[in-house]
């Protein structure tokens, strides 16, 4: 069953302002328009009644959108373009539009015992090297795109798993569950030979300390998923 919304938020690209849900993640929801040509993603905590702070901070995301782009490559990353709009109460939002991937999958949602060997491995090959770009990205510019991705199914539940009660539970997924396999931020397409694209271009916005203690914990975890990547992929 699909799940419509309404909002004049999406009043620059959808005539009657509804559009489908078709994902989540740890801080966006996902949108699709009516025919299947884009895909719209929302941040309603970044909204704000100041359009100028919010051009600013769509400049600051098209820059990062742009510098992970650069670093993965046209073979891994799609196309994200920015616009302003504001929503049903007032606020305004930055709105990231990129085109809808016709039945691409998410990494996390493939069998793998369902994929040739041949495949496998082309995969395999393909994630290491969008991990070694990645590491190259960090150290040449500081900054890490996201290849993992968390998954939610409303605002609420995100909310919910933000209180400290659930911070052991969010600790076991990021550092034991979650590995390149389980990827949220990674689709698979259909093409001959299909490709991995990266769909995420969010930069960490947290302080300077907790980058710095997550971008450590994402090097240990690329070397354990080196490790999985064979281990499930190419061996």
């Amino acid at each position: 069953m699909t799940e419509q919304h309404h909002n004049d938020v999406f009043a620059p690209i959808d005539i009657d302002h509804v559009m489908e849900r078709v994902a989540g993640g740890n801080e966006t929801e996902v949108y699709c328009s009516d025919d299947r040509r884009f895909v719209v993603k929302l941040k309603g905590e970044l909204a704000s009644r100041d359009a100028a702070a919010m051009l600013a901070d769509a400049r600051r995301m098209q820059q990062a959108a742009q510098r992970f782009a650069a670093c993965l490559g046209s073979r891994h990353t799609i196309p994200t373009y920015f616009l302003l709009s504001r929503d049903s109460e007032g606020f305004v939002h930055a709105l990231a539009i990129q085109p809808y991937l016709v039945n691409a999958r998410v990494l996390a949602g493939i069998d793998w015992q369902s994929v040739d060997t041949v495949r496998r491995r082309q995969i395999g090959r393909d994630l290491r090297h969008m991990i070694a770009r990645a590491v190259g990205c960090l150290f040449r510019t500081g900054h890490l795109p996201d290849l993992y991705g968390r998954v939610s199914a409303n605002a609420a539940e995100r909310s919910r798993r933000k209180q400290w009660c659930y911070l052991p539970e969010r600790l076991w997924s990021f550092l034991v569950e979650r590995t390149i396999l389980q990827s949220q931020n990674l689709m698979l397409t259909d093409e001959q030979p299909p490709r991995l694209i990266l769909i995420d271009y969010d930069e960490v916005r947290r302080n300077r300390l907790y980058r710095l203690i997550y971008f450590l914990a994402r090097l240990v975890l690329f070397g354990r998923d080196l490790f999985v990547i064979w281990w499930k992929l190419e061996r």
